[in-house]
């Protein structure tokens, strides 16, 4: 189907990006400056922001809280933006949606970015954070039941490396992995992927920003090639914890996204692939203020009580 009109009329306002390379600090606070203000946010029984202190260091955390019960499940959240963009703020709202949806408690994980840090250091951010969580439990009022991680874009790239790494390093307390539209393969050649053609202009994200947005990540030292970069290329998918993924029909990246989750299957993984009709890269944190694309949220909630 076409694009969603309502996504239509948002993307045909938006304001043409400004000529030559991209800026990172430009576009963080751009970013940034669309956040509203606290009072406007919907409201948790708590947020906390917190320190993780981990194997990795210091990582910043915002804990959210959805109700006063005593213990909860955890969601460790990864938040997207092509490794260089967002943060615990642009984010916010998806991490707190996501609490209160879930019913879990919600660890978002402010991890290190490109290009100011080189690779691996937001993978071993977020891993550590996992690993931070599972090891504090009793101080985050974890129930000791669900040990979820989610993660949207790059966040979703994050979120299935991660679970390679826990599975290799026989860490298994991580019961769900959810992906919303992941990057799993930074090989943006074009003849890979169908969907990397048929929705290359028009929807949003384009096939021909992959590379400039990506290329911070890539040219601080992340490998298309390795598996904890592009976690389709991970010959080995067996072991891994169940997995929701998320996707859209008019994404560049939908096709990587799908054919994931068939080798997950093939690897004898519960996994499930769920496309939404109609919409681009980032809907579940730009247009989930419409019903059709608000439900990602429900079949997460579904999805982790399994």
């Amino acid at each position: 189907m076409p694009l969603h009109p309502e996504i239509a009329e948002a993307l045909a306002a938006m304001p043409a990006p400004p000529p030559g390379p991209l800026d990172p600090e430009a576009m963080r606070a751009g970013e940034e400056s669309q956040v509203p203000p606290v009072a406007e946010r919907l409201p948790l029984h708590a947020v906390e922001d917190v320190t993780a202190r981990t194997a990795a260091g210091e990582v910043p955390v915002r804990v959210y809280t959805p109700d006063g019960a005593a213990a909860h499940g955890l969601l460790v959240y990864f938040h997207g933006g092509a490794f260089f963009l967002g943060s615990l703020e642009t984010h916010d709202h998806v991490a707190r949606s996501l609490a209160k949806e879930t019913g879990l408690k919600v660890v978002s994980v402010g991890y290190r970015r490109a290009p100011e840090h080189a690779f691996p250091a937001g993978l071993d951010d977020c891993y550590a954070t996992v690993r931070w969580a599972a090891e504090n439990g009793g101080a985050l009022g974890w129930d000791g039941t669900t040990l979820a991680i989610a993660g949207d874009s790059s966040g979703g790239t994050f979120a299935a490396a991660v679970a390679g790494l826990a599975r290799d390093d026989g860490f298994d307390r991580i019961t769900h992995q959810v992906m919303f539209y992941p990057s799993l393969d930074l090989d943006f050649d074009t003849g890979r992927y169908a969907s990397l053609r048929e929705n290359a202009v028009g929807h949003g994200l384009e096939t021909a920003a992959l590379k400039p947005f990506n290329a911070f990540y890539l040219g601080s030292g992340a490998d298309p090639a390795d598996p904890r970069v592009s976690p389709i290329k991970c010959a080995d998918l067996t072991g891994l914890p169940p997995a929701l993924i998320i996707t859209g029909e008019l994404d560049p990246l939908r096709d990587e996204g799908e054919l994931y989750g068939r080798r997950l299957k093939d690897a004898g993984v519960d996994a499930t692939v769920s496309r939404y009709a109609g919409a681009g890269h980032g809907f579940v944190q730009h247009f989930a203020w419409i019903p059709e694309y608000h439900r990602a949220y429900a079949e997460t909630r579904d999805f982790l009580a399994r």
